[in-house]
Formats: C-alpha cells, structure tokens, sequence
C-alpha cells in the first residue's frame, strides 16, 4: 500500500488545475437535484484529481465515485475495472456507468435496519426487545435459557452471543456466512449455533443478524425483504432499477448482503439517513429510529469509543484540519463498498470498487474519503 499511495501522491503534484476541468453530474431521470461543488462551498478542483489518479493506478480498482452535498449531487465519476458479482465466481472487466448496478454487499444490512424500522413504526413489529425465537416456534427444539435472552435489539447490534466466525476470506468454506449460505435452512443454521457470550455484551460481525430480521419481517408481513423495501422504502425514493441474490436453498431474498443498485440510488439513502428519515418533505422512516440507528449502541473495538455500531451502521471519528474530528456513519460492504453520511458537513458519498478478498478493501475507500472527499467540503 505504500508503494501505490507514493504513486498517487507522486501523480497528484504532477497534475496541473487542467484536470479539474471534469464533467459535472447530469441530472438524469430520477430527480437528483445538481450543483458545481463550488455552490455547495466544495473544491471542485479537489474532487476531479482523483479521477485521473485512480485511472492511473489501476491497481486500486475503483468503480464510482458519488459525493452528495446539501441534497445536490456534485461528483459522480464511474471507471472500469474488475468485479465480482458472485463471491467465489470468476471476476468480469466492467465499463461502469450510471445506469450500472453495482453489488453493495453488506451495505444491505444498513437499508435491512431501516425497513424494521418503518415495521416497528407501523406495528407489525412490537419493538426492539421482543425475543428472537417468539418469532420462530418451528425451532423450538434450539431453544435454551441462554438462547431465549436474545433479542431484536441483540441483532441490530451483532451482539447475540452465538458463535459465528466471519473474519476468514469468503472464499474459504470456514466462513460462517459461507456456511450459512449453503444450508438448507439458513435461519436454523444461525439460531443452532452455540452461545458463547451473554447476548448484548460482545460485539461479533455476522450477517445472521440481519438474515434472521428478514425472516422475522417476512413472518410478520408475509412479504419478502425485497417487497417490503421496494414498496415502503424504495417507491418512494423513486429508485426502482434493483435486483436481490437470494439464498440458494429457500429462494428468500439475502436481507444481510443481496443487494444491486446504482450508484445514484443508493446515495438516495445516504440523503434519506442525512434528512432524518425525511424525503420530499415526507417522512419515510421515523426520525427516532435514524436518531438510534446512528446512534453509539455497542463499541466495536478494543479502543473504547473510537470505533462503534448503531443498528447496522457502523460509527467512527476521522480528522480534518479546520473542523477537528468529524463523525461519519457508514454502510460497509465486501470489496470496497462504502455509503458515507457525514452529518456535520451535510454530505453524503459513495464509493464503490472491486478490492474483493484484498486488505485494498479498506484502505483506497478510506484514502479516498481522507485525502478527497471529505477535505474538499473542508477547504472553503
């Protein structure tokens, strides 16, 4: 990594303000209101040097870039590169454009969160801590003292205490969302395992979490995660070009990572997170939801307070010279798939890439945030 960060850096004082003569964002079919990043108080000139650079190291594998600013769309850039839609799938050169959907992986989780969100608000659900497994009387049989304090609120917040192993490659059949995956009952598999903590205490990543909230929607509603979505979040959006992988044995839709949107779309999100639930002047997911959706629920690391989770967001600090720290919300997703909210700036980013099974997965989103996005609502 440092040998490609040398490059860009090496690259960057090389390239003269020509470059910051890119194209501005179309508005396109779907509403997205534009602006000059000048207009928002961005430096466009900022924002368009990372084109060319990433072009160059096409190492980094970078597939779009979005920025959001005050509602306006002022950057959007699209590259080709390398991509897997398939975990474990042979990669496909890609000539991405607008009208591209693009895997966002585990980002799914975020939008997850968000529709129990609007069940809750409707009803259908009771709230946060009714138990798991009162939804789920087939599995009786898996149920012990133990296993019986685990909550919705445990899963939002990937603390249910049963033993899951995500950390190993994907591509590794050790993986316990691979497992999960090929399990003729994805939803027994998970509730099956064994508890190794005390629900609401430890912090695991585990795409169970989010599997088991489509289910339970799906046995609340008797609609899928892909319905729900559509009819109660994304309609009114307006984002409607959408396509779920699904679980290979149930059909369900994958509530923990199934989604392919546009780039453009899923920034709708981001804008919808940023507005407090707010699109149009109509409210589409409770404030208070997105208030604790966004909020520090559970620490994710051993650093108390610098790394957090809310329901299915992860919250952490980043630095920037004339604000000081700045905290950002984000979905994260394999390979390089970031949804960025940064409140405090009034900007929303996406980026997407094809850094799959690659430790280039965290560090070019972050580098690109860092050192372009997010000094270049700074700078002015």
């Amino acid at each position: 990594m440092r040998l490609i960060a040398a490059s860009i850096l090496s690259l960057a004082l090389t390239l003269g303000p020509a470059w910051a003569q890119c194209v501005p964002p179309s508005a396109g079919p779907d509403n997205w209101p534009v602006a000059a990043p000048e207009s928002v108080g961005m430096d466009g000139d900022r924002l368009c040097r990372l084109v060319p650079i990433f072009v160059k190291n096409s190492e980094t594998n970078l597939h779009a870039v979005i920025v959001v600013r005050q509602g306006k769309l002022v950057f959007e850039r699209y590259f080709t590169g390398e991509n897997m839609p398939v975990i474990n799938e042979p990669k496909q050169v890609v000539a991405f454009d607008a009208e591209t959907r693009h895997e966002i992986w585990s980002v799914t989780k975020s939008i997850t969160a968000l529709m129990l969100g609007i069940a809750i608000d409707r009803g259908w659900v009771t709230g946060v801590d009714e138990p798991v497994f009162s939804f789920f009387p087939e599995y009786a049989d898996l149920r012990t003292p133990e296993k019986d304090r685990i909550t919705l609120r445990h899963l939002l917040t990937m603390s249910q205490g049963l033993e899951w192993d995500e950390n190993s490659d994907y591509r590794t059949v050790i993986n316990s969302q691979v497992l999960m995956m090929q399990a003729a009952d994805p939803y027994r598999f998970a509730l099956a395992l064994p508890v190794v903590s005390v629900p609401g205490e430890e912090f695991v990543y585990s795409g169970a979490s989010a599997a088991l909230i489509g289910a339970i929607l799906k046995k609340r509603t008797g609609e899928g995660i892909d319905a729900l979505v559509q009819k109660h979040l994304f309609d009114p959006l307006g984002i409607s070009d959408v396509e779920w992988a699904r679980h290979r044995h149930t059909g369900d839709p994958m509530a923990e990572g199934g989604l392919r949107m546009r780039p453009r779309d899923l920034a709708k999100i981001g804008q919808l997170v940023l507005a407090r639930g707010q699109w149009d002047g109509k409210e589409i997911v409770p404030a208070a939801w997105i208030e604790a959706a966004t909020s520090r629920q559970i620490s994710t690391s051993s650093t108390p307070g610098r790394f957090a989770y809310g329901y299915q967001f992860w919250l952490w600090n980043t630095y920037l010279n004339k604000k000081g720290d700045v905290p950002l919300v984000a979905g994260l997703g394999y390979g390089g798939q970031r949804l960025v909210v940064v409140p405090s700036l009034d900007l929303v980013a996406v980026i997407h890439a094809g850094l799959y099974g690659s430790y280039l997965q965290r560090t070019v989103p972050l580098g690109l945030l860092n050192s372009y996005i997010l000094p270049a609502a700074d700078d002015r």
